[in-house]
């Protein structure tokens, strides 16, 4: 081939595919502008209506593919590319990864699930898994837990979506449950008058329900008391810890004695 069947060649090229290409691109550039508007706006719709934090990043990147695939398909259209068989081989590459991944997507449409019914959010705390902690993130695979001693914890949103879990931050109220236990002897009337004058004394215990008192078990070494009070859920553990304190301490001064697990034991001789 001459040079000037070359330069031929190439100008028929640039002929028939030249508009095709500067289409392209043009289509690419107003697109990816298109793109960052709608997902600017889509984001202040959100913000508007007050979503859940955890949830705005997995839609923004939903949106910002989904719209990315339209936009790349619309480019190849552009440059004459038949769509027909292209889109075949994309599916049938779709249906081969997620065979491949199938328990990635299975996490995935749990993820889906936990954000769109909120069974829990970020910042509650939940018991699942076997793992007990607060929601620090919630992750399009994987929700992230922070143990009260500052140990992280992943576990699979798949497993979180499809077993039962205990969210302790649900509710506005807790119930606060004690055992305590005086010594065989000792008066039931003043244990009980003892406990009911700390509860009463405490400004976080709730008047409404009243607490509950009530003598419940005549355990080998000891008399056990059940009380059961509600708070606010935020002051659940300050109140189960004090509460077990001043009563330690006012059974001591009023003469009631918590008693040990103890055994007697007898010997006998033969003579």
């Amino acid at each position: 081939m001459t040079l000037d069947e070359i330069i031929n060649k190439l100008s028929e090229t640039a002929v028939e595919y030249g508009p095709k290409l500067i289409g392209a691109v043009a289509v690419w550039i107003i697109g990816s502008w298109i793109i960052g508007v709608l997902s600017k706006s889509f984001m202040k719709m959100l913000d508007k209506r007050d979503t859940d934090p955890s949830l705005k990043p997995f839609l923004k990147g939903l949106i910002n593919t989904l719209l990315k695939v339209m936009l790349v398909l619309s480019v190849l259209g552009t440059m004459g590319i038949e769509m027909t068989s292209f889109i075949a081989i994309l599916g049938a590459v779709g249906l081969a990864v997620g065979m491949a991944l199938s328990g990635t997507l299975q996490n995935f449409a749990g993820g889906v699930i936990i954000l769109i019914f909120k069974p829990f959010k970020v910042g509650d705390f939940i018991k699942a898994q076997g793992y007990a902690g607060t929601v620090n993130e919630i992750q399009i695979f994987n929700t992230i837990l922070k143990t009260p001693d500052n140990v992280t914890i992943i576990i699979p949103n798949g497993e979180l979506s499809n077993a039962s879990l205990s969210n302790y931050s649900q509710e506005a109220r807790r119930r606060v449950d004690w055992t305590f236990g005086i010594g065989y002897g000792d008066k039931a009337a003043k244990a009980e008058a003892v406990i009911q004058r700390l509860c009463d004394n405490d400004a976080r215990i709730q008047k409404d329900p009243a607490v509950f008192i009530a003598l419940s078990e005549l355990a080998d070494s000891s008399v056990n008391f059940v009380v059961r009070a509600w708070v606010n859920a935020e002051d659940y553990w300050g109140v189960f810890f004090d509460m077990n304190k001043k009563v330690y301490e006012e059974f001591e001064k009023e003469g009631l004695n918590i008693p040990y697990p103890q055994m007697d034991v007898h010997l006998h001789q033969n003579n």
